[in-house]
């Protein structure tokens, strides 16, 4: 079994994962929904949100867990016990996929992966490969316009539990962060391990 990175206070992560043979993770509407709701009621304590795409199968969601100072008392004194709120997380919304479908077994394939993003282009790539997935999958032929990804609410004026301004300022402000989508679109077929990070 692959090794997993560590979650450490302050680091920045890639955190995916897709469903057990393949199969749908999201069935329904209100399954995407209620994933970001266990999502709010889990992560979100510990961790600032920046970026998530939620396509039928698999899932991307880029986020800095909060610094050692901002995290619960509880957390605070057991850092080994990071990926915990993780667990539950996942094992809630499984738990609920199972009972709403009548199914059993394993929703999804292993326990989430994490990759560390270790720099502000890595950062800036990322976001951009997260938001474009459902057009590299070929669900939709704009991404900019699929519903279950993060891109219109970091562009919208509405409240949002994503880290809106502090990734405005990472990509020198709203129109940066345009500018940076439009122009990643020009390449095609980016594999994020081929930027050699």
């Amino acid at each position: 079994m692959e090794k997993l990175e560590k979650l450490i206070p302050g680091q920045f992560y890639h955190i995916y994962n897709r469903g057990n043979n393949k199969e749908n993770i999201f069935v329904d509407h209100e399954n995407y929904i209620y994933f970001l709701k266990q999502y709010k009621k889990y992560v979100f304590p510990i961790a600032e949100t920046y970026a998530y795409c939620l396509l039928k199968n698999h899932f991307h969601i880029l986020l800095q867990i909060k610094e050692e100072r901002e995290l619960d008392k509880k957390i605070h004194t057991d850092l080994n016990k990071l990926s915990q709120p993780f667990s539950n997380f996942f094992n809630s919304y499984a738990k609920s996929i199972n009972n709403k479908y009548d199914r059993t077994g394993s929703l999804f394939e292993e326990r989430f992966k994490r990759k560390v993003i270790t720099t502000d282009n890595y950062f800036k790539v990322m976001v951009y490969y997260i938001h474009s997935n459902p057009q590299k999958h070929r669900l939709i032929n704009d991404y900019r316009s699929y519903p279950y990804g993060s891109y219109n609410s970091i562009l919208s004026k509405k409240k949002t539990m994503l880290e809106r301004e502090k990734l405005f300022k990472m990509f020198g402000g709203r129109e940066g962060f345009i500018d940076f989508h439009t122009s990643m679109s020009s390449i095609r077929d980016i594999e994020i391990d081929n930027f050699g990070w």
